[in-house]
């Protein structure tokens, strides 16, 4: 089923709006995913509801199940590696029939997969259509990853127990096969269960008396295991031949990645390793496209900041900063630019430290300082590969930003990150860097800041209304904001707020992933001339209230009155600014 024929009938049943359609047909075809990955990741359409068009448009009928009570036997009819690869799942065994549930019953491949279980099974075969929220539960009972680390543990302490035993007889080559075993099952199954729980990184942590794993979830850490002590150096080891790293050097840090197909996805990871008194401490950073890769609505840029933005790139040349904390999600707004720009009449050159996704069509360049190849070096050596659209990962010294600027000068559209505290700090930062204020206003288009803040889970979502101090910070947010604006939101006091309690879709926690907040200053006459004359952030404010700039905190109100976050969230993550 074509991306485009499900997205035309889901919009002619008022059940998507069409401009969110357009949105999600664009960015499954940057992502080069099945529109079905993002309706059910985004919870865009009720899933009864997608079920029913689905099923109308394939002329096959569907099916609600309760996962609870699909049994142990019928599991075991169907290997993993089918349900996983073709999206299939087992539902029970009637008599002579194996009836099967399929989210893509039209994939010829899942069919004839099938067709093969059927026919070693000596049965027929039933097919009903089914959600993906029931796929993704089924799938989960063949993974579990406690009982696999339990019975890895459990299977390498009885080797160890064989290998004392026999200490005398046993030759060092033959034990190793049967020690490596366990331990390379607890690292694959670590790394299988980050990427499902969508994690964006493991740390595996030395105690005194264990070893404890934790995932960052939601940009929150979770310990997932505790395991004995005795493993941590063998899990390092087996993580450090992964990513190609020295085994016998402990005293020192250590960085390296290595790459390899999960559930069915190209998946990254990113090592760094780091001595401490018990023992190397390793990080390592998962880099799932299907969860880094984002279109600038999931990012959480609509409205005035969205124009803002897409006016920008749309220059012929100039330079947009994108600036903000570690971790605030800037180079994943990078990225998101980088695959609107990418086309096959745009040549586009990225130099960065390290290359988190790789997107073809890009020419992406990894810097290493240690011989000599940096971001200033790498920006000399870019300017002869022909560039119309030139990506650094981070303007980190005066060097750099002086190349920026002057790429930026002579036609080119440069896309960078900076460290400030807001966008209004952006020309006083370059300029402390050495950059002649007369040059930047013809260079910078856009000075963007933002911030990652947790994403409320859209299934357990409450209301309440705002009382007391909360009321009045929203007050007086929304009337600092431009009479559009206020018009757009069309909101007024008593105002709605928003909570989750936390349900089965979010594990209880209340959150579903992050969004970002923005704020986005242009470079305008009025900017020129401030920043000519030795500018203060003091008259950079003041200019930014005459262009109405939407603030963080503005932004993240807008956010939080539409209920995709928490207004004390906001309220906490923007006292500061």
């Amino acid at each position: 089923m074509e991306n485009k024929v499900l997205i035309d009938a889901l919009i002619e049943q008022s059940l998507l709006q069409k401009d969110v359609g357009q949105k999600l047909l664009q960015e499954a075809s940057f992502a080069r995913r099945p529109i079905d990955d993002l309706l059910y990741e985004r919870r865009a359409v009720p899933e009864e509801a997608l079920l029913k068009v689905k099923a109308a448009i394939l002329g096959i009928p569907s099916k609600t199940v309760d996962p609870k009570t699909i049994s142990e036997e019928a599991i075991k009819l169907v290997p993993e590696t089918t349900v996983r690869n073709f999206r299939v799942v087992p539902l029970e065994l009637q008599g002579d029939m194996l009836v099967v549930g399929m989210v893509n019953p039209d994939d010829d491949r899942a069919k004839d997969a099938l067709k093969f279980v059927a026919k070693q099974l000596k049965v027929n075969l039933g097919v009903y259509l089914v959600s993906m929220s029931l796929w993704d539960e089924v799938l989960r009972r063949y993974s579990p990853y406690r009982s696999q680390v339990e019975e890895a543990v459990r299977s390498l302490t009885a080797v160890s127990k064989k290998r004392s035993e026999e200490q005398k007889i046993v030759q060092i080559e033959a034990a190793a096969a049967g020690e490596e075993a366990p331990i390379i099952r607890i690292v694959a199954s670590t790394l299988k269960e980050a990427v499902w729980e969508k994690a964006s990184d493991i740390h595996i942590e030395p105690q005194r008396n264990r070893l404890r794993i934790r995932f960052r979830l939601d940009g929150e850490l979770k310990e997932v295991a505790s395991l004995p002590v005795e493993l941590h150096q063998p899990i390092v080891s087996r993580v450090k031949v992964l990513s190609n790293l020295k085994l016998d050097e402990t005293r020192i840090p250590q960085d390296g990645r290595f790459r390899t197909v999960l559930l069915g996805r190209d998946i990254d990871f990113r090592v760094a390793t780091f001595p401490t008194p018990v023992g190397e401490k390793v990080a390592i950073r998962v880099l799932d496209p299907t969860v880094g890769l984002k279109g600038l609505e999931e990012l959480g840029l609509f409205g005035r900041n969205q124009e803002i933005l897409k006016k920008g790139i749309n220059e012929p040349f100039g330079m947009i900063l994108i600036t903000g904390p570690t971790g605030s999600g800037k180079t994943t707004t990078l990225y998101a630019l980088m695959q609107i720009l990418n086309n096959d009449q745009v040549n586009i050159v990225s130099l960065e430290d390290p290359v988190e996704y790789y997107i073809d069509g890009l020419n992406q360049s990894q810097v290493h300082p240690e011989i000599g190849y940096d971001f200033a070096s790498g920006l000399r050596q870019i300017l002869r590969q022909d560039p119309d659209v030139i990506m650094v990962g981070e303007v980190r010294d005066n060097e750099t930003a002086g190349l920026a600027i002057h790429a930026a000068l002579t036609g080119h559209i440069v896309l960078s990150t900076l460290h400030t505290n807001n966008a209004v700090g952006v020309a006083p930062r370059l300029i402390d860097m050495g950059v002649e204020p007369f040059l930047l206003p013809p260079a910078l288009n856009i000075m963007v800041a933002q911030r990652l803040v947790p994403k409320l889970c859209q299934k357990c979502l409450e209301k309440k209304e705002a009382t007391g101090e909360v009321a009045r910070i929203i007050e007086q947010t929304i009337g600092e904001m431009d009479e559009r604006t206020k018009s757009e939101l069309g909101m007024k006091a008593p105002y709605i707020v928003y909570e989750s309690k936390g349900c089965d879709a979010c594990n209880g926690k209340g959150i579903s992933g992050r969004v970002a907040i923005f704020e986005i200053l242009e470079m305008t006459k009025e900017l020129e001339k401030i920043i000519s004359a030795s500018p203060s952030e003091t008259d950079i404010i003041a200019e930014a209230k005459r262009q109405k700039m939407v603030t963080l905190r503005q932004d993240g109100v807008i956010k939080a009155l539409k209920g995709l976050v928490s207004i004390e969230t906001i309220i906490r993550e923007t006292e500061e600014l």
